[in-house]
């Protein structure tokens, strides 16, 4: 056996297995499809649609991979290849993705995102320096992987890279024909989680006719629209319908997600009828240490300190820390000078509190209480879709705000 062969043979019977069945479903589909059976047809459709799981990136300044991967077998037709504007975009006819994917670069590559396009998918990545799309391949179910991985290389052009024999770089070649001019670097889209507190048996406060988790869900939907509109924000939802999500759920799902803001939603209750307003809550400093639950061995600040020395871990993480809630407060502050006017506000409207959505250490967050829902008023008011819509356009605008200016101190 060629020993080139060897070793991989399982890898091609397996692709050759994948193409058997991509094959059956197709006729069987055509087949249905013929006999007028509708629905069956639109099931066996259904079979080929392809789920964009992720995007990995590795390699360096000389040549960069990224790696998509696929739950089933897809093409990619290239639309930019990089050449002339440092920028490579390709489509993914046929491939969905469960929400808009984005991040920062490696080696050539600066940042990337995935958008929805006609009838799939779009991947755009911003280059570093002068490169271009180098090779593309599919490679199948193999090794012990049991996706798809669809493989962009991207490499320097010819002359951009330094040489370790002559530890210079080589002089650019002038061109003497017209380049388009290059085009703006690609805005990567604030991370913005929206957690519609309560959910499922957790039903939250009960006001005189509703539940608080509703309110709650109705409020967050509105926020995400409003969101959306800007064309500003990637937004994330830790529910997006009447079910029970773990606090330590909710927590992750803002740190897996890469969250530039967290924002938790609720409306509160009392045990007086006439006390209402708005309040919102940022991270007390004596639940701070309850924080270390969230922190996992990929942190910036576990990797910091080659040594091993917790000493250093301890000290860069209270940096860290003090910093988001730096961040957390000045949002706060943004927060309730836009909703003023708005709705009311109770006397001491910005507190502290440990509540377990706000301890994740590396993401600032608030949890906004919108009003009392044991409040006639306030119920009404949260129960309304034109006036919640007043009041959600103004926590809306403080978030345009807070990542509209430079970070600055906060005053208390």
């Amino acid at each position: 056996m060629n020993p080139l062969w060897r070793g991989r043979e399982h890898m091609f019977a397996g692709l050759g297995e994948s193409l058997k069945r991509h094959r059956v479903r197709a006729l069987l589909g055509i087949a249905a499809a013929s006999l007028g059976l509708a629905g069956v047809a639109a099931s066996y459709a259904a079979v080929e649609t392809t789920e964009l799981m992720q995007v990995r990136l590795g390699g360096d300044t000389v040549q960069t991979r990224l790696v998509i991967d696929l739950d089933h077998s897809a093409t990619v037709k290239v639309v930019s290849d990089g050449s002339a504007d440092r920028r490579v975009v390709v489509t993914l006819p046929g491939v969905t993705a469960s929400q808009a994917l984005q991040g920062p670069g490696r080696g050539l590559v600066s940042a990337w995102s995935v958008e929805p396009a006609a009838g799939g998918a779009r991947l755009t990545m911003d280059l570093a320096s002068d490169a271009a799309l180098k090779r593309r391949f599919l490679l199948p179910p193999a090794d012990g992987i049991a996706h798809y991985r669809y493989v962009i290389d991207v490499a320097a052009a010819p002359g951009a890279v330094m040489t370790k024999a002559q530890g210079t770089t080589a002089q650019p070649v002038l061109r003497t024909a017209f380049m388009p001019a290059r085009k703006p670097p690609l805005p990567l889209k604030k991370v913005v989680v929206i957690d519609a507190g309560h959910g499922g048996k957790d039903v939250g406060a009960l006001g005189a006719r509703v539940y608080e988790k509703d309110l709650n869900l109705a409020a967050a939907q509105a926020l995400k629209a409003r969101l959306e509109r800007t064309g500003r924000y990637k937004v994330v939802m830790t529910r997006n319908s009447d079910v029970y999500i773990p606090l330590e759920s909710r927590v992750r799902v803002a740190q897996r997600a890469d969250a530039d803001l967290f924002i938790s939603l609720h409306s509160d209750s009392g045990p007086e009828p006439y006390v209402r307003g708005a309040s919102v809550y940022t991270l007390s400093d004596k639940a701070s240490q309850r924080a270390t639950r969230f922190v996992n061995r990929d942190d910036w600040f576990m990797k910091a300190s080659l040594t091993g020395d917790q000493g250093v871990r301890d000290i860069l993480f209270d940096l860290t820390q003090r910093a988001t809630r730096n961040r957390s407060a000045i949002f706060a502050q943004t927060l309730m000078s836009s909703i003023e006017g708005k709705t009311p506000l109770l006397r001491r409207s910005h507190r502290d509190a440990g509540f377990m959505v706000l301890l994740a250490p590396d993401v600032p967050a608030v949890l906004l209480e919108m009003g009392f829902v044991t409040n006639i008023e306030d119920e009404r008011l949260l129960s309304d879709p034109v006036r919640r819509e007043r009041l959600i356009d103004a926590v809306g605008e403080a978030i345009d705000a807070h990542f509209g200016e430079p970070l600055k101190l906060a005053s208390r």
